[in-house]
């Protein structure tokens, strides 16, 4: 998948890697308020990033099966997805650990 998302363009695989949040408008003292953005007053940038993580969704979406979109498909951020889908396939950090313990478990077994 991520060999994919590289294929696409550069910003699809950076909005994996650098995640994407929604620009929030600024007020008149120039603070941020809780107000999203209109896609129309984003900047060039602002939109670019927007349509790479757009891109990636789309990609995540139509690449996996239907239990795994049921995973992701509340995810508005590509990096989001992404970690949901890494972790219902890789496992946690406790998973990965116990992993290479089954295995050498399973090998000693077989072999008795």
């Amino acid at each position: 998948m991520s060999a994919f998302l590289k294929s696409i363009d550069n910003k699809t695989w950076k909005a994996v890697l650098k995640g994407w949040e929604h620009r929030v408008a600024l007020d008149v003292d120039g603070n941020r308020t809780a107000v999203l953005k209109l896609e129309e007053e984003l900047t060039t940038g602002e939109d670019e990033m927007a349509l790479g993580n757009s891109k990636t969704l789309n990609a995540l979406f139509n690449g996996v099966d239907k239990n795994m979109f049921r995973l992701i498909k509340q995810c508005t951020v590509a990096k989001d997805a992404w970690e949901i889908l890494k972790t219902a396939h890789e496992g946690t950090t406790k998973v990965k650990s116990v992993k290479p313990q089954l295995l050498t478990t399973k090998s000693l077994m077989k072999s008795l």
